[in-house]
C-alpha cells in the first residue's frame, strides 16, 4: 500500500487486500512459533527467574528487553515513520538517522496504542493455544533466542494487523460521513460498532482461514496443538475483536480532528 497516495488507502478493497497478505505471514509465524515451548525465563519480570540483563534497572521482562531495544534500532531507520507501525515502546524510540519520508496525514490525531493488551493477549490467551507442550530443559535453553525472535515478530505483526483497523475505521467513516456524525455526536458505541460490523466479511475471513490452515499445515508437524481450527479461533476471539475495539475508539474521537485529514471529502464507494 502506497501511504504517499491517500486515494488508494482509503479504499476498503485496498486495505482487505492488504489483510489478506498479513494472514499469510502470521499463519507461518503462528506454525513456526508452534515448534517452541512456553519459557518463563522469557515472560517473567522476576530478575531471578529471566536472564541477565546488561541493564540492570529494567523492570520488564526478558522479551520486553530485547523487544524495546530491537524497536531503538528499528526507529532509527524509520520503521515507526510509517503510518502503519505502533510502536510498543513509544516513549524510548529514537528519531531516525535517514531522511523523513513527508506522508500526508491519513488519520485524525489520536493516540491508540493497544499493544499491551496485544503483548497479554499473546503471552497469556495465544500462546497456550499453539505452543509446544513439552517440557526439556535443556532444549529450551538453547532455544531461547530463537523464540523471542519469533515472539517479537509476531507481536509486530499482530500490532500492525489489528491498528490497520485505523484505516478500516477511517475508510468506512468516509464512506457516509453525515451518518457517522450523528453516531458519534450522540456517544452511541453501540452504533458505531453495529455499522463498523460486516458479518459476512467476518466469515470470508474466517472461512479463508480454516482451508489456509489446512493447506499450511502439513500432517508430518509433530505438534498436534496447532491446527487450522485453532488459528480460526485465535482471529475469531481476539484479533477481530480489538481490531474493533481500535475502530470503535477511533472513530468516538474522530470529530475532534475533522478538518486536518488529508482528502476529507467522502470517498467513492465504487
Amino acid at each position: 500500500m502506497n501511504f504517499l497516495k491517500p486515494d488508494s488507502v482509503y479504499k476498503l478493497e485496498n486495505i482487505r487486500n492488504e489483510l489478506v497478505q498479513m494472514e499469510d505471514f502470521i499463519i507461518f509465524q503462528f506454525i513456526k512459533r508452534s515448534e517452541y515451548p512456553i519459557s518463563e525465563k522469557l515472560y517473567s519480570s522476576d530478575p531471578s527467574k529471566r536472564p541477565v540483563l546488561p541493564d540492570a534497572s529494567f523492570t520488564g521482562s526478558f522479551l520486553e528487553y530485547m523487544h524495546r531495544e530491537l524497536e531503538i534500532l528499528q526507529s532509527k531507520l524509520r520503521r515507526f515513520d510509517a503510518p502503519d507501525e505502533t510502536p510498543f515502546f513509544p516513549n524510548d524510540i529514537v528519531p531516525s538517522i535517514l531522511e523523513k519520508v513527508n506522508y500526508p496525514k491519513l488519520l485524525a490525531k489520536g493516540n491508540i496504542n493497544y499493544n499491551n493488551k496485544i503483548r497479554h493477549m499473546y503471552i497469556d490467551e495465544i500462546l497456550p493455544l499453539i505452543a509446544d507442550n513439552s517440557v526439556d530443559e535443556e532444549y529450551m535453553a538453547q532455544q531461547l533466542g530463537s523464540i523471542t525472535v519469533i515472539d517479537i515478530e509476531l507481536l509486530q505483526n499482530l500490532s500492525r494487523r489489528i491498528h490497520f483497523g485505523l484505516f478500516v475505521a477511517e475508510s468506512k467513516y468516509r464512506s457516509d460521513i453525515p451518518k457517522f456524525k450523528k453516531l458519534i455526536q450522540n456517544k452511541d458505541y453501540d452504533g458505531i460498532y453495529k455499522e463498523i460490523t460486516n458479518q459476512a466479511v467476518e466469515d470470508k475471513i474466517l472461512e479463508r482461514l480454516e482451508r489456509k490452515g489446512e493447506s499450511y499445515i502439513y500432517d508430518s508437524n509433530k505438534n498436534k496443538k496447532i491446527t487450522s481450527q485453532y488459528l480460526v479461533k485465535i482471529y475469531k476471539d481476539f484479533i477481530i475483536p480489538i481490531t474493533k475495539e481500535v475502530e470503535v475508539e477511533y472513530l468516538m474521537s474522530r470529530l475532534d480532528d475533522d478538518d486536518d485529514v488529508s482528502g476529507i471529502c467522502p470517498i467513492n464507494k465504487d
